[in-house]
């Protein structure tokens, strides 16, 4: 094995590997990672719940009955979009102190800084509490490789408090909102359209639905942070062509929750208002997480990166949601916050780019938070 690359270069590497989601492939990816953590004496445990679709989960120390520090991220992206980019975006190229890449800021370089702070730290981690790194596929999807992982039972072990390396442009964030994403469908009879009376029509009973759906009442307070719950339509399909009556119609809905709200109730009081005749499904149902700003590990976390954001970060969530919102059902009742070098609103965005000075401060601030937690 060569010799270990810096964070940025690791960031290169990794933005060369094609993991657009779907279809994912992200095998090579996490192989790469884990020869590089494997060479570094960490144990490292690969998890495929599909074919090419790999995560894995790399542990070093642990010996002093104390758990470990968690660190999260995932290596799939979202496509590139229908847009032209100025830059081949798996070329790794940089220009004026920016990464350019599809997922550089979304996340490779969040997974890249976190690998590299823990293999500088190897030393110190093997005889304390250690770290358990816990790199994902098919976060893009649903948290798919996340779920697998949860499912799977034992690779994850505990850890007693986790950094996910998420887009926040190294300020810490407390939380995040939930997700759940909804398909609700109408049903009708098709008939020619010129005899629309034959028929039932799906779409004006979809039409009538979102009505509904835009009054929607949560009946839940507003969060401190957070804020209040979001309910938006943001597909609608339906209908074969223009001259027959459509038989179904289908409705995207996207409802961003927040701590406290039970999405099975929100499904169940969203069917007795649109009626048992519609259908609804979820396709994503992922829940909110939350940590107390006034934790001592969360003031712990904000008394490091002040020094390296020159301002004492105040309490803050971010609006995406992260694997940590299905890993917090293994890892439950510990400190949770999203902390990575990526730029948030170049998430997902055409020419997306990470600047290299947050990619090196990243690992630093991971650096400190790994000699702090096993101090």
């Amino acid at each position: 094995m060569s010799a270990t690359p810096d964070a940025v270069q690791l960031t290169r590497e990794l933005l060369k590997f094609n993991t657009i989601n779907p279809p994912g492939a992200e095998q090579a990816c996490a192989q790469h990672l884990g020869e590089l953590l494997k060479s570094a004496g960490f144990t490292v445990d690969y998890a495929e719940f599909a074919p090419t679709r790999t995560s894995l989960v790399a542990k070093l120390g642990g010996a002093t009955g104390r758990r470990p520090l968690g660190f999260t991220g995932h290596i799939d992206t979202v496509p590139l979009g229908s847009a032209a980019w100025k830059t081949d975006a798996f070329g790794a190229s940089m220009e004026g102190g920016k990464l350019y890449g599809r997922g550089s800021s979304d996340m490779k370089s969040g997974v890249a800084a976190f690998v590299i702070a823990a293999i500088k730290m190897a030393r110190v981690l093997k005889n304390g509490p250690g770290v358990t790194l816990v790199i994902t596929a098919d976060e893009e999807c649903g948290c798919g490789g996340a779920a697998h992982l949860v499912k799977q039972g034992v690779l994850l072990g505990e850890v007693g408090a986790l950094v996910i390396g998420e887009p926040t442009a190294n300020y810490p964030m407390v939380g995040h909102k939930g997700a759940l994403w909804l398909d609700v469908t109408t049903r009708g009879i098709t008939a020619h359209g010129s005899m629309p009376e034959r028929g039932d029509n799906a779409i004006y009973k979809a039409a009538g639905a979102i009505q509904k759906l835009r009054d929607f009442d949560f009946a839940t307070p507003s969060h401190t942070l957070m804020g209040n719950p979001t309910l938006n339509v943001g597909t609608v399909h339906g209908g074969l062509n223009i001259n027959s009556v459509p038989d179904s119609t289908v409705i995207g809905v996207d409802i961003r929750t927040i701590p406290g709200q039970d999405h099975a109730m929100i499904h169940s009081s969203m069917q007795r208002l649109l009626g048992e005749t519609v259908e609804i499904t979820p396709t994503i149902d992922v829940g909110a997480i939350y940590s107390d700003p006034s934790q001592p590990w969360i003031q712990r976390v904000f008394d490091i990166t002040q020094v390296h954001l020159k301002t004492r970060p105040h309490a803050k969530t971010a609006t995406y949601f992260t694997d940590a919102a299905v890993l917090k059902e293994a890892y439950r009742d510990i400190p949770m916050v999203v902390l990575g070098p990526g730029e948030p609103q170049l998430a997902h965005q055409t020419d997306e780019y990470c600047k290299v000075d947050c990619i090196e401060q990243a690992v630093d601030i991971y650096t400190e938070l790994i000699k702090d937690w096993s101090s």
